[in-house]
This record gives structure tokens, sequence and C-alpha cells, in this order.
């Protein structure tokens, strides 16, 4: 049992009891969808966060409340240059070179990408413009490969080692009865490259929303609060957006499952949206809250051993 003494004479006996079972966590699977064109490939999708449920959900229009981050644009690919295709003789497609990238292997096909803005229905299409040379693919049937690799993105990004962070508390282990203790995440954005159907394929996991179980039956959730440290001096008066008081004494198994969105690049094209969400809880971690009561004593525990609140007290 733990005490601690504090001047004026009084005395602080903090109390634990019984545990609290962790509510299991669940995760949503978000939706998905392809579409295919002869000319070209649409996979430019489009979505936001509700911040009703803090869910993904489909975007259409100017409606979109996503975070400011997240890239205004979508994109589509042209792959009329291919070698089969009735356009190789327009002299754009001369101009762009994708070399064998073994002696023997075949040259690729190039992709002429486009952009337009997502708040736009039906915009009128751009050029986007590659980093360093055209975008090239290296398939026998380069108009499928893309909508192929967007068929399976979200279970190849499923299926990573993502590092969903840490969960921490201020106080820990032990916090107290009636008083807010702050919770925050540690996630990061991750970045992974893949070889996938032959392409180069590189690949963002960012942490966008947080769901914290905080053991004793509440829960706060989805938010894009990731929360944040506070100094130890203000663990006891300061109440964040992430912060839970609980309402009795007991260990509880608080967990955080963080969903991350992600986003995929094809051969160094521009970066096109996972339509779905990786969603990851952290193992548990125990939190010991402990009650307060107080009383007047006349001397310290270095006087009188057997006073209350002291280590040698009956009362203990």
């Amino acid at each position: 049992m733990g005490v601690i003494r504090v001047a004026l004479g009084i005395a602080f006996w903090l109390v634990a009891c019984c545990t609290v079972e962790l509510p299991s966590a669940s995760a949503d699977d978000a939706w998905a969808s392809n579409n295919a064109g002869d000319r070209g490939i649409d996979i430019g999708a489009r979505f936001k966060i509700d911040p009703a449920t803090g869910q993904l959900a489909p975007s259409l229009g100017s409606t979109s409340t996503s975070p400011s981050s997240e890239n205004p644009n979508q994109y589509m690919a042209d792959t009329h240059c291919r070698a089969d295709g009735p356009d190789t003789k327009d002299p754009g497609c001369d101009a762009l070179d994708c070399p064998a990238t073994t002696p023997a292997g075949e040259e690729g096909t190039p992709v002429i990408w486009k952009e337009a803005p997502k708040a736009i229905t039906n915009p009128g299409w751009t050029d986007w413009i590659p980093v360093s040379g055209p975008t090239c693919l290296y398939d026998p049937e380069p108009e499928n490969v893309l909508a192929n690799i967007a068929a399976r993105i979200l279970t190849d990004f499923r299926q990573l080692p993502v590092n969903p962070g840490n969960l921490e508390a201020q106080p820990f282990p032990h916090t107290l009865k009636g008083g807010p203790t702050n919770f925050y995440a540690t996630a990061a954005d991750q970045t992974f490259d893949l070889t996938i159907l032959g392409q180069a394929v590189h690949l963002t996991a960012t942490p966008t929303s947080y769901t914290y179980t905080y053991g004793d039956g509440t829960t706060l959730g989805p938010t894009p609060a990731a929360g944040y440290t506070i100094p130890e001096t203000e663990w006891l008066n300061n109440q964040t957006r992430t912060s839970h008081t609980y309402t009795d004494t007991g260990n509880y198994q608080a967990a955080l499952t963080t969903s991350f969105t992600g986003t995929y690049s094809v051969n160094n094209g521009p970066p096109l949206p996972i339509n779905g969400t990786l969603d990851i809880t952290t193992p548990t971690k125990t939190i010991h809250v402990w009650k307060t009561e107080k009383a007047l004593v006349a001397d310290t525990c270095q006087e009188n051993p057997n006073s209350w609140g002291c280590p040698d007290s009956p009362e203990n």
C-alpha cells in the first residue's frame, strides 16, 4: 500500500483494488473501388474522414473535410503509348524512353499521368510532371497492371509490418481516482519499398485517427488527436483532449487502436490513395488507479513510525 506524506501534517493514503477487463477493440473495413478504361485507368479515388464518426467515407465534390496535408489532386494513367496501342506513332510517344532494365529484357511502356483537383467533378485533366523521366511499366499488358495493383494494394498494405507506436500515460503506472490521466500516442509516418507484379511500389503509411480504450468501459474516438506529453507539474490539473478521469479505483487495461491511411506510387509515379485503412491495436497497458485519504498528524514518520500513514502504522 503506497503512502505519501507532505508538509503541514497532512498525509495522503493511496489504496488500490480490483481489476477491470478490457473490452475487445473492433475495426471497420473501408470501402475500395477501381475503375478501368480502354485508353486510361482512373485510380484517383477520393475519400474523407467523417468528423462525426471518424471513419473513412467516399467524398464527392467539394465537401471533403480531410486533413489539409492530404494530396488535393486525383490522378489518371494514360497508357496510349503501349506497344500495341493505336497511338504508337504519336511523336509524343517517341519522346518517352523506357529502356529495358535487364540485358535480355523487354522495353517498358511509358505512362502519361494526368492530374486534376479532387474537389471538381468531371474535371479537365492536365499532365502531371514527374520528378525525373516518364513512369514506365514493364508488363506484357501495361494497360492492366495498374488496375491489378490497385485491386490488391489494400491487402498488401495490411500485411506490412507497420509499427503502431505506443500508448503512453501520465502519470504512469499509478494515477489518482478523480484526477485526469493524460494519454497520448507515438505513432509516426512509415515508408516501404515493395515489388508488386514486377513493378517498384513505394508505399507510405500515415497515422490518421486514434481510438483510446481506457479499460473501464469508456472509449474516445476515432479522433484525429494523437495527444501530447505534458510537464509533470501539470499532471493533476491539466485536462487534455485525450486525457481520462477514472471514477473508481482498480487496475485497468488501457489500449490504443491506430488507423493508418496509405498512399503508393508505381515506378516513381504520383502518390495514389489506398482505399481503406490499416487498424492496429497496441498491447494493453495496466493503469493502477488509487484513491486519496487525508488526515491531520502530529509528527513525521521519522519521529513516530507508527503514526497514521507511515509504513509501520497499524492501518497499513
